[in-house]
């Protein structure tokens, strides 16, 4: 298994497009390429996967323990980031992650991030 070091760190929004758009938009599968400060990335390989669905600040406090197992696992709602590390046509590895909090009552979709770039180490 390929070890990566990160060789910069970004956490900015990105938009990114489906080929086949996901049949969940809160737990989406991996995205099939982004736009990113004006630069198209195409993804050719999911490198790997995982998610976190960890309850931060006072969401972490306001849920019933035998709940707050169950949502570990799966999410709740707002709660929880899908993340990718990804290779794109142009080679470069990133880590890119979906949000599944809201932005405000009106704007209820998560937002996608490139977190960071890697390198093989």
């Amino acid at each position: 298994m390929t070890e990566y070091s990160p060789i910069h760190f970004y956490d900015e929004a990105i938009e990114v497009f489906f080929n086949t758009p996901p049949l969940y938009e809160k737990s989406p599968s991996c995205p099939s390429g982004f736009i990113w400060k004006d630069g198209r990335y195409t993804i050719i390989e999911v490198l790997s996967e995982w998610s976190d669905f960890t309850r931060r600040g006072r969401m972490g406090r306001n849920m019933r323990p035998a709940h707050a197992v169950v949502a570990s696992t799966r999410g709740s709602l707002n709660v929880g980031r899908f993340y990718f590390r990804i290779r794109t046509d142009s080679g470069r590895i990133f880590d890119i992650y979906y949000d599944r909090a809201m932005k405000n009552v009106d704007d209820r979709k998560g937002e996608w991030f490139v977190y960071r770039e890697l390198t093989p180490s």
